[in-house]
């Protein structure tokens, strides 16, 4: 028991050991949540993710030899808060806004940014709450869009993208909801649409319980509707 417990002791310390270790434990960590996300296609995957960790993990090691072995007088977490602000740009590199205004690749960026926050948690030697952010983030990656879509279909507001023939159309659809007793929240205009001679129209609607399914069935029917996306 006793070189189990003098090793487990050394990883508390900034020492060979620990550093390699802990580089390691961000390695699994980084992979493990973008091993999730490259599964689904996403622009940050496994490597991108497993990157960001270990550079986390790195700077608070480098803040931490710093504090130790030249000056105390040093603030030991300034790195760790300057990777927090450079990984934020980071992950704006994966948001995308679609040409029907859908925003892609928001947890993506969350993702990453909470792998930097797990790498620097490893980093100043953390790993109880490291490894259970870990797990966490992982859990909620993989596991939640199921509960998160269930929510969603039972939700009573209606996001939706319609592509249409011509403006006419648009009157006569929006004429169609109102008749129908649906609550029109919010309508907006694509004008990137005209280009290849269609109109796109996104409405924010408010509808009845459990008519959802039969709601987007009737306006699929409705004369002049070419396209109709969900968001």
């Amino acid at each position: 028991m006793q070189p189990i417990y003098s090793f487990f002791e050394q990883l508390d310390d900034l020492n060979a050991v620990s550093t390699v270790a802990r580089l390691l434990l961000a390695v699994v960590i980084g992979g493990v949540i973008g091993m999730e996300r490259g599964a689904r296609s996403q622009p940050a995957g496994f490597r991108t993710h497993m990157l960001v960790c270990v550079g986390a993990c790195l700077a608070m090691l480098t803040n931490e030899f710093v504090y130790d072995t030249i000056s105390q007088t040093t603030d030991p977490t300034r790195l760790g808060a300057q990777v927090i602000t450079g990984v934020g740009f980071l992950g704006v590199g994966t948001i995308l806004v679609t040409g029907r205004h859908r925003i892609r690749g928001l947890t993506t960026a969350a993702g990453l940014w909470a792998s930097a926050c797990t790498g620097l948690a490893i980093g100043i030697g953390y790993y109880v709450g490291a490894i259970a952010a870990a797990a966490l983030i992982f859990t909620a990656l993989a596991f939640f869009p199921a509960i998160e879509s269930k929510i969603l279909a039972r939700s009573r507001t209606l996001e939706l993208y319609v592509e249409l023939d011509s403006l006419k159309s648009i009157r006569i659809l929006l004429d169609y909801l109102r008749g129908g007793g649906v609550n029109i929240l919010d309508t907006h205009f694509n004008s990137s649409a005209f280009v290849s001679g269609s109109v796109g129209l996104h409405l924010s609607l408010k509808i009845s319980k459990n008519t959802r399914a039969q709601l987007l069935t009737s306006i699929e029917r409705q004369e002049g509707v070419l396209l109709i996306e969900e968001l």
